[in-house]
């Protein structure tokens, strides 16, 4: 199919292409409460062409882009009709011209992991394993879940001579936990590894029926007012996906943020003006979650923040090129430096610890964070009280010169870093 595709691109005389060939092969796992319900395997390629074409208007060069799915089985006018359609639309979308990524090395490789060791099958079962030896207790229990271990070869084609790709190994899955005394709530937890990280997945579990326990217990909401905030787990690297949007070259090059290379961007508070950081400084490095981007752009290591400090712009290739800077790609990980205080030391003064939202949001555009209490725990400097209900609503740029991160970190497939942040006088809606 791969030569079918580049000899239909070659007799279209479409001069600028990128192909994107990923096989997936999976292992899948579904249970209800401990039993296998159903067990799968699947063995697919797909095929994603993005054709380009150049153009003027309005007395300027525009190079437009659309791209399209090619799949088994397609006779060779039917390729050349897909990639046609493709090729005319392309000509609607008037974006500045700009260079496709150059070839500067041809090569295949294998992304380093331990799931490597064993086959996609037994990485299933293993992580099946890990997910349910936590699960022994009568009052709170898994409900159901769903493990999947996949092997992912990518090979990428374009017209500018590249020809590379990578193999990796991925673990994902979720789990519902459930209490039924003395109400009946449950919990649902996703996960995602790129190592057979078992220890990390035994916590989460342990973790999620506790909570699940507890929010069975909780039954009022905090009083409105401003709080010493703690959020924990995946929460933490939701909050970070500030700094990870707002220095993506899409958003400077449109004047959606005003972040600069050198700039203290922790230091800047919602006036645009610089305050002292009192609390932890921030150090960020992104972390490719595959070694080549969908364009060709082959990604590294890099620091993002250095104790606050912008070191890096990130973004793909169109953007890139406008604003004239190297491309990095994408990057799907971050990493963030522990902090300076340990979760206990965090709880000896009042404070609300927020475990469980039915939808928490970080954006990246305003810096505003927040969502619906449904597990808290608030301690009011005697006793803690699980409570549910309410919202937080904060600002990063009100809270950041003066955030504590944990000296505890947290692994998980897009994150590593602290596990618990703690924040200052931050809004709740109670009652």
């Amino acid at each position: 199919m791969k030569e079918k595709i580049l000899a239909s691109l070659k007799r279209l005389n479409i001069e600028e292409y990128t192909l994107n060939i990923t096989t997936y092969k999976s292992a899948q796992m579904f249970f209800i409460k401990k039993s296998l319900d159903t067990k799968r395997a699947e063995n697919t390629v797909t095929y994603n062409v993005n054709v380009f074409r150049k153009f003027e208007k309005d007395g300027k060069e525009m190079k437009g882009n659309s791209s399209v799915y090619i799949y088994n089985g397609m006779t060779d006018d039917e390729i050349d009709t897909a990639l046609n359609r493709a090729y005319l639309a392309a000509s609607f979308v008037c974006n500045p011209t700009y260079e496709l990524m150059e070839c500067t090395e041809n090569k295949f490789t294998t992304m380093e992991s331990d799931l490597f060791n064993y086959t996609i099958e037994e990485c299933c079962e293993k992580t099946a394993e890990a997910l349910f030896a936590a699960d022994n207790r009568s009052d709170v229990f898994i409900n159901s879940a769903e493990v999947f271990a996949y092997d992912t070869n990518v090979e990428i084609i374009t017209s500018t001579g590249i020809d590379s790709g990578y193999n990796k190994r991925t673990i994902t899955g979720e789990f519902v936990a459930q209490c039924k005394e003395p109400q009946d709530v449950e919990t649902y937890k996703d996960f995602k590894y790129y190592t057979l990280d078992t220890e990390a997945l035994k916590s989460k579990v342990s973790k999620t029926l506790e909570y699940t326990l507890d929010r069975a217990k909780a039954k009022e909401a905090p009083k409105a007012g401003k709080y010493r905030v703690i959020l924990s787990d995946n929460y933490v690297s939701d909050i970070f996906e500030y700094y990870n949007g707002r220095s993506q070259a899409s958003y400077i090059y449109a004047k959606y943020s005003t972040f600069e290379i050198g700039q203290n961007v922790q230091a800047l508070n919602a006036d645009g003006e610089y305050t002292e950081i009192k609390g932890d400084k921030i150090s960020m490095t992104l972390i490719p979650t595959e070694p080549l981007s969908e364009e060709g752009i082959w990604q590294k290591e890099r620091v993002l923040l250095d104790n606050g400090e912008l070191k890096t712009y990130q973004g793909g290739l169109r953007f890139s090129r406008y604003l004239g800077i190297e491309p990095t790609g994408y990057y799907g990980c971050t990493k963030v430096n522990a902090g300076s205080m340990s979760v206990e030391d965090m709880k000896k003064k009042p404070y609300l610890w927020v475990v469980n939202f039915s939808d928490f949001q970080m954006d990246d555009f305003t810096g505003h964070f927040g969502g619906e209490i449904r597990l808290a725990f608030l301690y009011d400097g005697e006793k803690v009280t699980p409570v549910t209900g309410g919202s937080i609503n904060g600002s990063i740029l009100d809270t950041q010169t003066n955030i504590i991160l944990s000296k505890e970190i947290q692994r998980e497939a897009n994150f590593t870093g602290p596990y618990a942040i703690c924040f200052e006088d931050v809004p709740v809606a109670g009652v």
